[in-house]
């Protein structure tokens, strides 16, 4: 039997967004989950320098790093998969139903570049398709409602929920997204409590619920059917699909949301650079109010 995988994961507080090195103990074969590029919205630019310290992490344990692991196109944060992938020549892989958020955004940011199939990717994972890392194996579940596209990865006890699940206190992803539904939110959340009790679970986000000083990203299915503020055991589907729509209707929308979407769409690369070398991301603006008047 493989040994259980060795997590370790990196916390990113100006997106509030958890990345994960995964590694076979075994093989030293790693996967890195949801890896995030710095970006500076004021100033326009891009660094690097989390994924480096992850990078350096997985060189100092001599680690060989196969996949960069998507669980969806990020609204809140730019991918750095291009720079796990430049670096070691890791696979970049995304569930399959990326095309449907492709078709949404490519119009909106006139991204003809954009390959809609999906291509931009080095693998599209299917519901239920299960892949080697060393001697560990991944499981891909298809868990959408936050995004058309949205999996989780199963790695034997351990499940990455992307932004499906919260920490218990906080609740669930959103579901107003284009694409997003509640509904069906809802039923990839029940998918995932159906797993065994014990089942870890790992967040990609946390926002430290109001009442608690530091954050959290590691829960179990137990503790969310129990204590989960919107979706615990005993909470119905029209009831879950009502307070999510009514909770969503408060949010605003992510900081970093126009140019995240542009990128994560194309596998977290850029638009492709202008005649003068610059690569530049577009803001379509809608006027309301007197100002659609001018």
């Amino acid at each position: 039997m493989a040994q259980a995988a060795n997590i370790q994961a990196f916390f990113d507080e100006p997106t509030f967004t958890i990345t994960y090195l995964v590694s076979d103990p075994a093989t030293k074969k790693a996967a890195i989950i949801d890896p995030v590029l710095d970006y500076e919205a004021g100033g326009g630019v891009a660094d690097s320098r989390s994924i480096d310290a992850i990078l350096a992490a997985a060189r100092d344990q001599g680690l060989t790093v196969e996949w960069v692991l998507e669980t969806h196109a990020h609204a809140d944060h730019l991918s750095a998969a291009p720079v796990v992938k430049a670096a070691t020549g890791a696979k970049i892989g995304i569930g399959e139903n990326i095309t449907e958020v492709q078709k949404i955004f490519r119009p909106i940011f006139e991204a003809d570049d954009l390959k809609p199939d999906g291509a931009d990717f080095d693998r599209l994972f299917a519901d239920g398709e299960k892949f080697p890392l060393g001697e560990l194996e991944v499981e891909v579940l298809f868990t959408p409602g936050h995004t058309p596209a949205d999996i989780s990865y199963k790695i034997g006890d351990a499940v990455f929920v992307g932004d499906t699940l919260f920490m218990p206190d906080y609740g669930t992803a959103r579901a107003d997204f284009p694409g997003g539904d509640a509904r069906a939110l809802y039923h990839s959340i029940r998918r995932l409590l159906a797993l065994p009790p014990q089942t870890r679970l790992f967040m990609c986000h946390d926002y430290k619920a109001p009442g608690r000083d530091v954050y959290l990203w590691e829960t179990t299915v137990a503790e969310e059917r129990a204590k989960n503020v919107q979706i615990r055991d005993g909470v119905s589907e029209e009831e879950f699909v009502a307070s999510r729509k009514a909770r969503d209707r408060e949010l605003a929308a992510p900081r970093l949301l126009l140019p995240s979407v542009q990128v994560n769409i194309r596998a977290g690369n850029f638009p492709p650079a202008s005649a003068d070398g610059v690569r530049r991301l577009k803001i379509p603006v809608k006027f309301r109010g007197s100002a659609g008047r001018q």
